[in-house]
């Protein structure tokens, strides 16, 4: 089943091919116009200031790209919590900027730093940057996250860390499950669907269409269990495959 829907998704993006091209000589100018107006904005001295306005922004342009947003269960977050998205397209971290309350912090792999103006901008909103291949750059920037976590800031993650082409859930890297059960903290699942059909990995063609984010109900802390972070890992991998129908790659 999930390979005949894969072979139609594929015959449909090759007839629709023109018409993505015709949209994305529109869609993408019309984002970098909305990037440039708001980056002198991020100037502002209030980091508050600076989330709202992102947040506003994001809105902005998926409402201009054609992309309807549908959030449910923001009243599930906590105040201080983890929470952890799948990951399957670059309009994920835009798409959460848009739903999430403007209190999260984001923690992102290192290299998104060196990206003209992305990277700026990110550090601007306050995201933490942490090093995957490292060992002690990882180590630091872990300490960061898990501190920043500890004073009761909320953080969101990508625990997949990357996406790739084939669909499916990837392996879970432990880093948010570990930070959460070290604030004494929940971790709570967000489920993000249709953004690999407005933008597929591998193709620099937008498409309009609907975009849905929804928060499950938070797990752990597990305070009385050693394995706390791994209990929490499996039941945010359980929860999400739950909802997503898609393959495990993890398993």
């Amino acid at each position: 089943m999930t390979r005949l829907r894969e072979t139609t998704s594929a015959r449909w993006r090759v007839l629709t091919a023109p018409l993505q091209l015709i949209y994305a000589c529109w869609a993408w100018p019309a984002f970098l116009l909305l990037g440039l107006v708001v980056l002198p904005l991020l100037l502002v001295n209030s980091l508050p200031r600076r989330r709202r306005l992102i947040r506003r922004v994001a809105r902005m342009a998926l409402a201009l790209l054609g992309m309807r947003l549908r959030v449910s269960g923001l009243e599930r977050l906590p105040e201080a919590c983890v929470v952890v998205a799948n990951h399957a397209s670059y309009l994920d971290g835009v798409v959460l900027a848009a739903a999430l309350p403007p209190r999260f912090s984001f923690v992102i792999k290192r290299e998104m730093r060196a990206v003209p103006a992305a990277g700026w901008l990110l550090e601007r909103i306050g995201a933490y940057f942490v090093a995957r291949n490292n060992g002690a750059g990882s180590a630091r920037d872990t300490l960061r996250v898990m501190r920043g976590a500890s004073r009761g800031e909320a953080l969101a993650f990508f625990p997949e860390g990357t996406f790739q082409h084939r669909p499916g859930l990837m392996r879970f890297h432990n880093g948010a499950f570990a930070t959460a059960e070290r604030a004494g903290v929940p971790v709570v699942p967000v489920v993000i669907q249709g953004t690999r059909r407005c933008l597929a990995p591998r193709s620099p063609l937008p498409w309009p269409g609907p975009i849905s984010i929804e928060v499950l109900e938070p797990i752990g802390p597990f305070s009385d269990r050693t394995d706390g972070a791994l209990a929490m890992r499996d039941a945010a991998r359980a929860a999400f495959l739950t909802r997503l129908d898609i393959p495990d790659l993890a398993a």
